[in-house]
């Protein structure tokens, strides 16, 4: 007796793929179009960060597009290839991404990979991809595929967007509001909705970090200029004076090295994002990485900024919780995904949340953080999706070392647990293009903390990857440098 055939697991909704802040590569519109970032190869990247030619300068905003006459600088779709930014811990590609949205689509028409220009500001890529999600949408209706939706209901779209893109996409519903009723739902991996620290981090070009310092400065003179990164500084009380915590202020952010006429339209957008009135994300689920090492606040001194790796309670009314003895703000370390502290990742209108041990890159890479993409795309009008568990280990890596010279990958429990062992973890090295597997790191004590030692043979980009039982492994790329090369 034949078997009856069983049919995909898919959906019939349009899907828009929205990357993160360089997650798009950029090119010239000029001429002959030269890349200007996303190129592939270690070498490209190593001559932007520390080569003697012009680095990074062509991805500074000039003049003109300040005045917002853009034009200059198109993307060239997303990600494709490993990259490498200071203060980032590496920016992984889009390609696991798509292919699983790819494969859970009737028809690959209904995926619009959403590449933007990121250094524009947020409000800019909003009202371009809600003019691009309503052409996409009408397109994909148009289509035999997309008529043929079960239930007869007509097909909506589904976002997946990853850091900055869900700020994009949040501001794609301030844009357009009729798209609140054409979409089913927005999944989220890891968005800073109420901003970092890291871009205070990366602004004031953080001194005190071991990073060499050519690459430190090229990032933070490219970060000056850009609206996007302004976009993402702290929108919270994060600023720690002692006896109380305020907010970052234009000014502050200008003493550190930013631009204070764009931190000041950073803020009034952000202000406009939390109106009332201000569009929710429909069916929003938010995919919060937990348990890595995250800066949750800071502390300004002399135009430094100094991170820290704690947030401060809020009492029953949203006000400063305080020691009854002392009158000191109470702190608590909160972790995150190690660029986004954990608190900072959803909104108050989500529907679910869903927590995971993962490294920022790695939550739209991950094959558990992809599990749970495809199975919120499959799953019915009426379902809420599948819950994820919390909990593991966080991971501590530098940016960048040099190749030859043994280092440190230091783990980190969850905050409120220990790691009395590391029986059953495993640390491997990989080439970043590849992933073949070239070597392992040493797990052992060291200085009463679990960590593995690590030797990069040759300079290049590397995925450092650390696996252990019932949890998903944890990954990081790591750039390794020639230590003879004195530029």
């Amino acid at each position: 007796m034949d078997r009856p055939p069983i049919a995909r697991d898919i959906t019939r909704d349009a899907v828009i793929v929205v990357p993160g802040i360089m997650g798009s590569a950029l090119r010239e519109t000029n001429g002959d179009r030269r890349p200007l970032w996303g190129l592939q190869g270690v070498g490209p990247l190593v001559s932007a960060w520390r080569g003697r030619s012009e680095g990074l300068k062509p991805l500074h905003l000039d003049d003109d597009e300040r005045s917002g006459r853009y034009g200059r600088v198109e993307p060239a779709g997303l990600l494709r290839f490993p990259a490498w930014a200071p203060f980032l811990h590496g920016l992984e590609p889009y390609d696991q991404l798509v292919k699983t949205v790819r494969d859970t689509v009737a028809d690959e028409a209904a995926v619009l990979e959403f590449a933007y220009d990121w250094r524009l500001p947020v409000e800019v890529n909003g009202a371009l991809l809600a003019e691009a999600a309503q052409r996409h949408l009408a397109a994909w209706r148009g289509s035999a595929a997309g008529r043929a939706h079960p239930g007869e209901r007509e097909a909506r779209l589904v976002f997946v967007a990853h850091s900055m893109g869900g700020l994009v996409t949040r501001a794609a519903f301030a844009r357009a509001a009729e798209l609140v009723t054409e979409t089913r739902c927005v999944v989220t991996l890891g968005t800073p909705f109420l901003g970092s620290v890291k871009a205070a981090v990366i602004l004031g070009g953080n001194r005190s970090d071991p990073l060499p310092a050519l690459p430190r400065r090229r990032m933070q003179a490219l970060a000056a200029t850009l609206p996007g990164v302004h976009d993402l500084l702290p929108d919270y009380r994060c600023v720690d004076v002692g006896g109380d915590v305020l907010r970052l202020t234009p000014s502050d952010v200008a003493g550190l090295g930013g631009d204070k006429e764009l931190t000041a339209q950073a803020q009034e957008f952000q202000r406009r994002m939390r109106a009332p009135g201000a569009p929710a994300l429909p069916g929003h689920r938010a995919v919060v990485g937990v348990a890595q090492p995250t800066a949750q606040s800071l502390r300004l001194d002399s135009g430094v900024v100094y991170e820290q790796y704690v947030s401060f309670e809020r009492d029953g009314e949203g006000e400063l919780a305080r020691d009854p003895a002392t009158g000191i703000p109470l702190r608590r370390d909160r972790a995150g995904d190690g660029t986004v502290y954990r608190d900072a990742a959803t909104l108050p209108a989500t529907v679910a949340e869903t927590w995971l041990p993962l490294q920022h890159g790695a939550l739209a890479k991950d094959g558990v953080a992809l599990a749970h993409v495809r199975a919120v795309l499959t799953e019915r009008d009426r379902d809420r999706g599948p819950a994820l568990g919390a909990g593991g280990l966080g991971l501590d890596l530098p940016d960048c070392v040099d190749a030859g010279t043994p280092w440190l990958a230091r783990l980190t429990p969850a905050p409120g647990e220990e790691l009395d062992s590391h029986a059953g973890i495993a640390c491997s090295v990989h080439d970043a293009g590849t992933d073949r597997r070239i070597g392992t790191g040493r797990l052992g004590w060291y200085d009463g903390n679990v960590a593995a030692s690590v030797t990069l043979p040759a300079p290049g980009l590397y995925r450092i990857r650390i696996t252990t039982e019932g949890t998903p492994p944890l990954t990081q790329l790591v750039l390794a440098l020639d230590p003879t090369d004195a530029s």
